[in-house]
């Protein structure tokens, strides 16, 4: 088999290499999946980059997203067979041709699924249905206010939001990502780069505030965010692809009877594996419903790993960036 290998964080994505190394053998509990699809997530470069909280030893295989075929099953695998369909979330390993990693990881994907859709789905709304449908219990008919909205979290959110019955209104950093926003079902859309946060909103949800802020931006755009909030609003930690850990003053969460809530869907999916996999059912059921579906703006050999990280870090990427394991 080959993946691409990372020797030292330290190098960051121009530091990784395509090697032939020996194919795995699943153990107790694993499977070895041939892989036809992975997909980037923000995470993923960090990782490279020796800046994530999770530190694999190296040298590792980064890739946390993907889909593909189960190769082989290791002892004690009940619910997966040889030729079954899957997506898996495992932190790392996606991106190579093969992978091993725990059945439990894994998800059979449904025949009307691509691959390139699969590798695309867990982790993004995964999360995004962690956050807003189990952190934060949004209810139809509140307001939620996306920032970041055109990214792969925040078009996952702005999906699942609507298919809950919300009133989405999506934040993002161009006129032509606001466009994109409104095309997955926003009902509103403000351009953070050119506009006021804090005007817009109150004139968008005439001075109440939205109910569920949902945001994996952080940086200059949270205490904004925040300090626009409704009463008992809900503010959701999802990352902070803008670089800067914010810091709130924490008397605005007392003045608005808010709660900041974190939401951290891989330990979720570890801590709680019987409720994640009811979510995973019902986003399921929504994508073969058309409700949802990943947006993936590009689509590229796995051999051009070091690119697709290139797009990502210019942070133009709209949805998700798919690599394809050709053959």
């Amino acid at each position: 088999m080959h993946a691409w290998i990372c020797s030292n964080p330290e190098a960051g994505p121009e530091g990784l290499s395509w090697q032939d190394v020996p194919t795995p053998q699943p153990g107790k509990g694993e499977v070895r999946v041939a892989i036809k699809a992975a997909s980037l997530n923000f995470p993923d470069l960090l990782i490279v980059q020796g800046k994530y909280q999770i530190k694999p030893n190296p040298p590792f295989v980064p890739g946390a997203e993907f889909a593909g075929v189960v190769e082989a099953v290791g002892d004690g695998v009940k619910h997966l067979a040889v030729g079954t369909s899957v997506a898996g979330f495992a932190g790392t390993g996606g991106f190579g041709t093969h992978t091993v990693c725990p059945a439990a990881v894994l998800m059979p994907l449904p025949p009307a699924f691509s691959f390139e859709d699969g590798a695309a789905f867990l982790c993004t709304y995964g999360t995004s249905y962690h956050a807003l449908m189990d952190r934060a219990a949004l209810k139809a008919g509140e307001t939620v206010l996306v920032l970041g909205a055109a990214g792969g979290v925040g078009t996952a959110a702005i999906q699942i939001a609507k298919a809950a019955g919300a009133r989405v209104i999506a934040a993002a950093s161009s006129d032509d990502k606001c466009a994109l926003c409104q095309q997955l079902g926003a009902d509103a859309t403000i351009n953070y780069s050119t506009g006021n946060l804090r005007e817009e909103l109150k004139a968008l949800t005439e001075g109440k505030g939205p109910d569920v802020v949902y945001d994996p931006v952080g940086g200059d755009l949270t205490e904004a965010a925040f300090r626009s909030i409704a009463w008992r609003g809900r503010y959701l930690i999802i990352g902070f692809a803008q670089g800067q850990i914010p810091a709130l003053p924490l008397n605005l969460a007392l003045l608005k009877g808010a709660s900041i809530l974190g939401v951290f869907w891989g330990e979720f999916a570890k801590r709680e594996p019987a409720n994640n996999a009811a979510c995973l059912m019902q986003l399921a059921a929504w994508y073969m419903e058309g409700k949802i579906k990943p947006l993936i703006e590009h689509t590229l050999p796995m051999s051009q790993l070091k690119e697709a990280f290139t797009l990502m870090g210019t942070r133009q990427v709209r949805g998700k960036v798919v690599l394809i394991n050709e053959g």
